[in-house]
């Protein structure tokens, strides 16, 4: 994966953060006859103490190499949070890079046993969002969720998955975000290649999220998604890892009334998968030979 400008994703990230952020929220005038969305180079730069050239040195990929101190100080400009800092300081040439992960994603035996005995939605995901493993609560819940799918093309591309989640727009902006810190400095992998590739061709809404640079974590946290059978269900999410994946979770607050669908969601599809294989054609046997 080519990153923006030729390799130059400091640059890059620092552009686009900029023009993330107001000249009111960094205390200055608005003015007129502005050119450009958020901040000027000049800006930044005067804010952070450092020489106008400098910064426009830094965006245009002529030194990629910033002190901490410099880095730190354009993270406060740019009002980054934890998370966005330390990416910001993941992207200077002196960070050493991680090794790449050269064998397949996976999934260890005793997560299928895992996943066959946990009674609440669970699946296993790889680093690009591909489901590579999950429970047949899972598969109740959406249907996206079975093994070969991909979690960031479904929530963008899949009509049911977009009516599916209460706050589309969010979970785009997070899963997207996600992605960009997964990627970090493997831009070169080749299925975030063939993922970034395939989403950028076919999704507006990606290339606008891509184009932020935002990142953060999807770790824990809470969602209201809206089953067709069951209706509304809150549940929480949690991300556990395991070897090179990540075992995804899903519940509800005990005895609340997403607890309640969702025990009936398991006794639905418990009843469809013993009719499925009650009317499963029964093969003859065969006659002896004599």
């Amino acid at each position: 994966m080519k990153d923006e400008e030729s390799g130059n994703r400091l640059g890059s990230y620092l552009r686009a953060r900029r023009e993330l952020v107001s000249p009111a929220q960094a205390g200055l005038p608005a003015g007129g006859n502005r050119r450009v969305p958020g901040l000027r180079r000049e800006e930044v730069a005067l804010l952070a103490g450092i020489s106008p050239d400098y910064y426009l040195r830094l965006e245009r990929g002529r030194d990629r190499n910033p002190s901490p101190q410099v880095l730190e100080s354009l993270a406060r400009v740019l009002r980054l949070d934890d998370i966005e800092q330390t990416y910001l300081l993941g992207l200077t040439a002196a960070r050493p890079r991680k090794p790449r992960r050269k064998r397949p994603e996976h999934v260890p035996a005793r997560m299928h046993e895992l996943l066959a005995h946990l009674q609440i939605p669970a699946f296993v995901e790889g680093r690009a969002f591909d489901v590579l493993a999950s429970n047949s609560m899972a598969v109740a819940l959406s249907p996206r969720l079975r093994p070969g799918q991909n979690r960031l093309r479904s929530l963008l591309l899949d009509p049911e998955e977009q009516a599916f989640h209460q706050d589309w727009a969010k979970a785009t902006a997070d899963f997207v975000a996600a992605l960009r810190t997964t990627v970090g400095d493997d831009t070169e992998n080749p299925r975030f290649v063939e993922l970034v590739g395939e989403l950028a061709l076919s999704s507006q809404r990606f290339r606008t999220l891509w184009a932020r640079h935002d990142v953060r974590s999807l770790d824990g946290g809470t969602t209201t998604v809206h089953h067709p059978v069951v209706g509304e269900l809150r549940l929480h999410r949690d991300k556990l890892p395991v070897d090179d994946v990540i075992l995804v979770v899903y519940y509800p607050d005990k005895d609340s009334d997403s607890d309640e669908k969702l025990k009936l969601l398991a006794a639905l599809s418990h009843t469809e998968s013993a009719g499925r294989a009650h009317d499963a054609p029964v093969e003859e046997p065969r006659p002896k030979t004599p």
